[in-house]
């Protein structure tokens, strides 16, 4: 199996293929392409945090694939399983996701190897702060905009620009900007933007309702949807597809899943599994949560559910040439990043199963994100009814330039969200002369 950036490398190779036509110059193009294979730089570093144990070293990362359309941008994650390869990978799926929506940013990506779980709060604390203190000048409101990702959050965020601040005026003894534009993600109470939170959710869900106005489904009630995931994403991607009337039936987090064939409560669920702590215990409809009310299932089963739009919104390449076969919906919104190879890809495409791609369905939570830093660097806060009402027609028109180039020239959503994304970044490069 291809690790995650040679995955990406390989998407941004066919898509080439049926973009190099539309350019004069196919020698620049060319140039253009091959240099968007590699992220411009990859910082990495051995971090080193006291405890009373004495000192925990931890790698760390940061990616940061292109910046011709604007500062990088992207997530930080804490987890057991990071590798550079993946940063790189995130990094340039990144790129994409903010070309698809409009938003003027590049792709970036950082990490550390570690279990968050395995922590203290103040051995939390110390990480978090040395990695933002490490990535220093490399980062800032018009260099690279860090943000949450796997298992960070909005006290992480917090603890970082608090650092981050801190270090720029020791070593400069002054800021020359908002040091909350540097981060995004970050709480309320320190320049957070309103509707951050539920933001790539929602935002898959108007991905949701412009596809089933294209496929004609008018009673909601009758679309079933199986979601992979129940952290963040899967919750509110579950609540707002709910409160429009479609019917979860079945939703999971790492330990299995549950199927409910009438429709579940996401939020009885969600209340149930931070009682519980597990999905599986929780078998709540409308009417309350009952022991045996449905049925429990494992990850694996509930990506094979006979459900019109399945959502994986876990990890990546959980839908690989083992299991691509087996899928019986129709089609499917990506909310987690990356989550199916390419070789899966290929199945489902002969399969006639129409796959919404991740860089545009979680599209949501970065440009959230780009509100946040409009937010910080103006000084100006919106209230959260003009945050989400900013964030539809963003996601609205960018499935809607996917749409039209998948009905002209006849590709998978996959290749006409990537024909549009990489053309943006492939014309901006042109336009600065970097190729």
């Amino acid at each position: 199996m291809l690790n995650p950036h040679q995955a990406a490398v390989k998407q941004l190779e066919k898509v080439a293929r049926l973009l190099r036509d539309k350019y004069d110059d196919q020698k620049q193009f060319d140039r253009a392409i091959n240099k968007l294979k590699q992220p411009d730089r990859v910082l990495t570093t051995e971090l080193i945090i006291k405890t009373k144990m004495g000192n925990k070293h931890f790698r760390a990362f940061r990616a940061q694939h292109d910046d011709a359309r604007g500062p990088y941008k992207g997530g930080i994650r804490f987890h057991q399983r990071v590798t550079e390869a993946e940063v790189k990978a995130l990094s340039t799926w990144m790129t994409w996701k903010c070309a698809v929506t409009g938003i003027p940013y590049g792709g970036s990506k950082g990490g550390i190897i570690v279990n968050p779980k395995e922590l203290t709060a103040i051995e939390l604390q110390s990480l978090a702060r040395a990695y933002a203190r490490w990535l220093g000048d490399n980062i800032g409101p018009w260099m690279d905009v860090p943000a949450p990702d796997v298992n960070t959050n909005g006290q992480i965020m917090a603890w970082m620009v608090d650092e981050w601040q801190k270090a720029k005026i020791e070593k400069y003894g002054t800021l020359e900007e908002n040091a909350l534009a540097t981060f995004t993600g970050k709480p309320l109470a320190l320049g957070g933007s309103a509707g951050r939170e539920e933001a790539t959710g929602l935002g898959g869900v108007h991905i949701l309702e412009k596809l089933a106005e294209k496929q004609g489904w008018r009673r909601k009630q009758d679309v079933t949807i199986a979601i992979q995931g129940f952290g963040n994403v899967g919750y509110w991607f579950a609540y707002h597809a709910d409160k429009l009337g479609y019917k979860v039936v079945a939703v999971s987090d790492s330990r299995g899943g549950v199927y409910l064939a009438r429709g579940l409560d996401p939020m009885k669920t969600l209340k149930c599994k931070q009682r519980t702590g597990r999905v599986t215990e929780c078998h709540c409809t409308s009417d309350g949560c009952h022991l045996n009310a449905g049925q429990v299932i494992s990850n694996e089963e509930l990506l094979k559910l006979d459900v019109d739009v399945l959502v994986p919104a876990a990890l990546e390449n959980v839908i690989t040439e083992k299991n691509a076969a087996d899928i019986k919906a129709k089609f499917i919104i990506e909310m987690a990043n990356g989550p199916t190879t390419p070789a899966a890809d290929e199945i489902l495409v002969d399969n006639q199963v129409t796959v919404i791609p991740d860089i545009l369905s979680n599209a949501g939570g970065v440009t959230v994100s780009y509100f946040e830093w409009v937010q910080n660097l103006a000084g100006y806060y919106w209230p959260y009814d003009e945050v989400l009402a900013k964030l539809k027609p963003l996601m609205e028109n960018a499935f809607e330039q996917m749409w039209q180039i998948k009905t002209e020239h006849q590709v998978p959503a996959r290749e006409a969200t990537y024909m549009s994304a990489v053309k943006k970044v492939v014309d901006a490069l042109i336009l600065r002369g970097r190729v």
